[in-house]
This record gives C-alpha cells, sequence and structure tokens, in this order.
C-alpha cells in the first residue's frame, strides 16, 4: 500500500534512491540539486542504506567513480546540475560507450554565463546526443517514480545504457507537495539486484575496459549503442506496464492531455505541463478544443508516436526552456518537426523559447500561445514567424 507524505523534489528524489539502495553514490554538490547528496548521505550515516558513498572534488570526478564502480559489477548513481553536467561532459559520453547503466538526477538549471542558479533545459539539452536515456518530470511525484523505474529500464539486458530524470530546478527540486511513496521492501523487489554478465571484477573472465577503439571498430560500437537506444523505447513501455500494475500510477512515452479531439495542442516537458493543464481546462471551458502532449521519455525520442499524437490538430506550439542558438528553434522543435516530416504529417508549427535562467511562465502566457494558435488557423496556417519567444521584454521578440 502506498504512502502518503508530504516532499520536496529533492526528497523524493534522495528517498528513491534510499530505497533502491545501491551500492555506490559518487557526488559533489552544486545549486539546485545539493540536496540530494546531502539528504542521502545522512541515510549512509544513520546507517539506513549500506551504500559506499563517495565525496569526490568535482562533478567530473563523481561520474568518473560511478563509471568505476558500475565497471567493477556495482549499481552507481548520482546527483548533478547545469554547470557540474557540463564539467561531467567527457565522462558523460565515456559511461554510455562503456554501456554503463548508471542512474542519475539531474534537478535542470541554466548553464552560465552569464550565472544564473535558476531553472532551464539548457544542461540536459547540451547532453541530448550523448546516449543516455532521458525521463522528464512534471513533479515531485514524476520524479520519484521515474527514479524507480530508471534501473530496470538502464540494467536491461537489451538496453545497458545510463539513464538521467530530469526535474525542474527549484521549482520543483524545492517546493514540497503531496506524494505517494511505496513500501521500501516493494521498492527493492521491483527494481531487483543488480547482476551483470561482463564486469571487471569478475575473476572468471579478464576484460579490459576503455580500450582504444579505432577506425577498425568505433563506427560499428557507435551502431550498437543507437541499436540500444531503439530497444530502450520498448524496454520503457514494458517497465511502464509493470509499474502501473504495482502502483496504479499509469505512465507512457508521453501523457496526452485532452489531445484526442484538440484543434490546438502545445507540446512542452517537465513542470511547464502542469500550468498548461490548468490553460487547457480553462480554455476548455469556453469551448476551446485546447489541447497538451507532455513528453516523458525524451531520450529515445518517440518521434513516430509524436507525429501520429498530433496528426489531427489544426496548429502545434512546441515549447523549449532552451534555445539551442542555431536561428531555427530549439532542440525539441527541432526533434518533434523532423518527427512528423518523416513520418508525413503536416500540421502548422511554431517554436516558442521562453524560462530562461528562470524566468516566470504564468498561465496567461500559455493562454497567449493558444491564441495565437487560433491566429494561424484563421489565417489559413499562414506562419509569419515560426521563431518565437514567450515572455521577453521586446515586443517585437514575441510577434
Amino acid at each position: 500500500m502506498s504512502i502518503r507524505e508530504r516532499l520536496s523534489g529533492n526528497e523524493a528524489s534522495a528517498t528513491a534512491m534510499k530505497q533502491i539502495n545501491p551500492d555506490v553514490v559518487a557526488a559533489f554538490p552544486i545549486t539546485p540539486s545539493t540536496e540530494i547528496p546531502q539528504y542521502f548521505s545522512n541515510f549512509v550515516a544513520n546507517g539506513t542504506v549500506d551504500t559506499e558513498f563517495v565525496a569526490v572534488e568535482s562533478e567530473h570526478s563523481a561520474m568518473s567513480a560511478c563509471i568505476g564502480a558500475e565497471a567493477a559489477g556495482a549499481r552507481a548513481m548520482t546527483a548533478t546540475s547545469a554547470n557540474g553536467l557540463s564539467y561531467m561532459w567527457e565522462m558523460i559520453y565515456i559511461a554510455s560507450s562503456l554501456r554503463l547503466p548508471i542512474v542519475m538526477s539531474l534537478v535542470n538549471r541554466a548553464v552560465s554565463g552569464p550565472l544564473n542558479i535558476h531553472n532551464d533545459h539548457s544542461d540536459a539539452m547540451g547532453v541530448r546526443d550523448s546516449g543516455w536515456i532521458m525521463l522528464f518530470s512534471e513533479n515531485n511525484q514524476e520524479a520519484y517514480d521515474n527514479l524507480l523505474m530508471a534501473h530496470k529500464i538502464a540494467e536491461h539486458k537489451d538496453v545497458l545504457l545510463p539513464l538521467m530524470v530530469c526535474q525542474d530546478g527549484f521549482i520543483t527540486s524545492h517546493s514540497i507537495e503531496n506524494i505517494n511513496l511505496e513500501e521500501d521492501s516493494e521498492v527493492k523487489k521491483f527494481v531487483g539486484t543488480y547482476n551483470p554478465e561482463h564486469y571487471l571484477l569478475n575473476s572468471k573472465e579478464p576484460i579490459s575496459i576503455g580500450p582504444l577503439d579505432l577506425q577498425a571498430y568505433l563506427f560499428e560500437h557507435k551502431a550498437q549503442q543507437a541499436e540500444a537506444m531503439k530497444k530502450a523505447k520498448d524496454v520503457i513501455l514494458d517497465v511502464s506496464k509493470q509499474f502501473e500494475e504495482w502502483t496504479g500510477r499509469k505512465y507512457g512515452l508521453f501523457e496526452e492531455y485532452k489531445l484526442e479531439d484538440a484543434d490546438f495542442a502545445i507540446v512542452c516537458m517537465n513542470s511547464t505541463a502542469g500550468t498548461t493543464k490548468f490553460v487547457v481546462d480553462k480554455l476548455r471551458k469556453q469551448g476551446i478544443k485546447a489541447g497538451l502532449l507532455k513528453i516523458r521519455v525524451y531520450r529515445p525520442f518517440p518521434a513516430k508516436e509524436i507525429a501520429s499524437s498530433l496528426a489531427h490538430v489544426k496548429a502545434v506550439a512546441i515549447l523549449d526552456k532552451s534555445d539551442s542558438l542555431n536561428a531555427a528553434g530549439g532542440a525539441l522543435f527541432t526533434d518533434v518537426t523532423s518527427g512528423m516530416q518523416v513520418n508525413n504529417v503536416n500540421v502548422p508549427t511554431v517554436s516558442y523559447i521562453y524560462g530562461i535562467g528562470g524566468r516566470d511562465v504564468p498561465a496567461e502566457q500559455i493562454e497567449s500561445v493558444y491564441e495565437d494558435l487560433k491566429k494561424i488557423v484563421t489565417s489559413g496556417g499562414k506562419i509569419q514567424n515560426p521563431y518565437r519567444y514567450l515572455g521577453l521584454r521586446t515586443r517585437e521578440a514575441n510577434e
């Protein structure tokens, strides 16, 4: 039976880690993820877990320690944000290329500079093509639930890829919400034990980890990573189904909120989905058929499934909480429109960059996006400017 509790997103994540009881946690503090290893270190000190907690001198060392532990046959976890993730960058790629199913809690924050400690998605988008599975969390409950599912996904024999669970810094990480926790014993039963097939400390199978890989094989190894990422989609759905049977909480590759008969749709990730649901409900009461597609699984990217879900709408707005600085919209916009094009779905689509550096995104701004979509439909699908800003303090940027 679930236990009703009030926790911040960071504490919920640390609680999930406690229940998983990994072999190794290596971490270095950085706002706004600091509380996760801080809470977890208390569990270690109190003897609640028997995890080896490694307090390292940098985030680069944190990921290096996780790589070493996982390669040796241990289950490893960590947490970080923004510049800390940037400092890990080299090791992020090494972790995925070595097919090590490390699990990381990424509390999303703007990457400097200029220095900013508040929320956007520039850290996650900076490593979106590094070979990590990426799950996004609308609220504290989802951050907790995604972490409970993470190891079963990452450690699956057809996957063996690292996985990061994202949540919005301060917006969810430090906000307290009512959530349902599962019993420790039930979590351990669901997550299971880690029994890797190949690992350094297996005396019966001497192996090397991280050898030089030149022209003869690197291409094939990268293709194997790509194939594992494709297979991860089915594994995620299977684990989510098992999770629903256990807890009653349902998850898919994305959530369709009042989308089945929608004329206008917004696509977004993380906490903004909560604000958008509020606006959708308001517009529905006015007879306006607004809908939402909330991305949960960003890598592997469910391009075909998203295109199918959006095929019937008359106009789509894609909200990116980071800018690719490419003069052609944000990363999510690029992925969604590419998926629609490849799958022969032709719907007028517009990109909005929003919320950079923690800029507030009130319901009124989300409502203005739906108003823009109505204008696009009224004009016969014509879009004067497909690359827009939402909430920027210049009038012309929002036109």
